[in-house]
């Protein structure tokens, strides 16, 4: 039985995760929240793994606040880069495979078309650099790993944008968004399955894969495909903006390439708008 852990189980992908959990018996899952395994604390880390080993440790646990991480770049550095090198070489030295989700927010944003694994990395804020440091650390002391690269993640979990839209649209506020960049919304629960299927895989194809939802849009078209699958779109008095004001700089264009993850564990992802109406419908239904 092949054991199991997840860090940051609080967190939206961790509880995504752990909604999979009964279905997958044949794993031990073991869940630890940021009390009892700080990803940022290099003790916590070690002796955690000291007392403990997994044949996969899927890592969820991030500083994800762009914004906050450009006034917080030590923070960012410490969640997202120091202490993901300690967590590749607890892994390394337990000889587990690690699984981490890194981001669309690597790239700069200049090109195109769909970005693949193998282009070239440019980070425009704070957190995309905090990540790709993260990246490189586990390339270097970590052998046995899948790096994920992931975009837009959201779910019925967290903070998020699906659920703030949500949100503002039952408190009939105005809502302003931006159509300056494109991207692929992904859902943190197909996220979730897609990991596991990589564990179920079993295979030694280690390296950095792209996964999100098919599919592009803006920002502003994914506020107007939840609100018109929530029945709420003639509600709510929805803007476009091209001038959308931010701290961080943000890639113009994150559209992800899934052909690699496709191609090597047979993983097809749905077009974002399908999963984003299979969670309305599963969330209206749940009522």
């Amino acid at each position: 039985m092949k054991k199991i852990l997840v860090t940051g189980a609080n967190g939206q992908l961790g509880k995504c995760l752990k909604d999979l959990k009964n279905r997958y018996p044949e794993f031990e899952w073991t869940f630890t929240t940021k009390g009892e395994l700080d990803i940022s604390n290099m003790s916590s880390i070690r002796h955690y793994f000291e007392r403990n080993s997994f044949d996969y440790v899927i890592n969820t646990a991030a500083f994800t606040d762009v914004e906050g991480s450009e006034t917080q770049k030590e923070k960012a550095f410490s969640v997202n880069a120091e202490g993901i090198k300690e967590l590749a070489i607890a892994v390394a030295n337990s000889n587990g495979c690690l699984i981490h989700i890194s981001t669309d927010y690597v790239f700069d944003g200049e090109k195109e078309s769909p970005y693949k694994e193998n282009d070239g990395v440019n980070p425009l804020n704070v957190y995309g650099a905090s990540k790709l440091a993260g990246e490189k650390y586990i390339e270097e002391y970590c052998s046995k790993h899948y790096i994920l690269r992931t975009s837009w993640l959201y779910s019925q979990y967290g903070h998020n944008f699906f659920l703030s839209v949500l949100k503002w649209a039952n408190e009939g506020r105005d809502m302003s968004i931006t159509t300056e960049q494109i991207g692929s919304p992904t859902n943190a629960n197909d996220l979730a399955e897609a990991l596991v299927t990589v564990i179920k895989g079993d295979k030694e194809e280690y390296g950095i894969y792209h996964f999100s939802n098919e599919g592009k849009g803006t920002w502003f078209d994914f506020a107007s495909e939840i609100l018109r699958l929530n029945g709420q779109l003639d509600e709510v008095n929805l803007a476009k903006t091209d001038h959308y004001r931010t701290f961080a700089k943000r890639p113009k264009y994150s559209v992800l390439d899934n052909s690699k993850i496709q191609e090597t564990f047979q993983i097809r992802a749905l077009n974002w708008k399908a999963s984003l109406k299979k969670l309305i419908t599963t969330l209206k239904n749940n009522k």
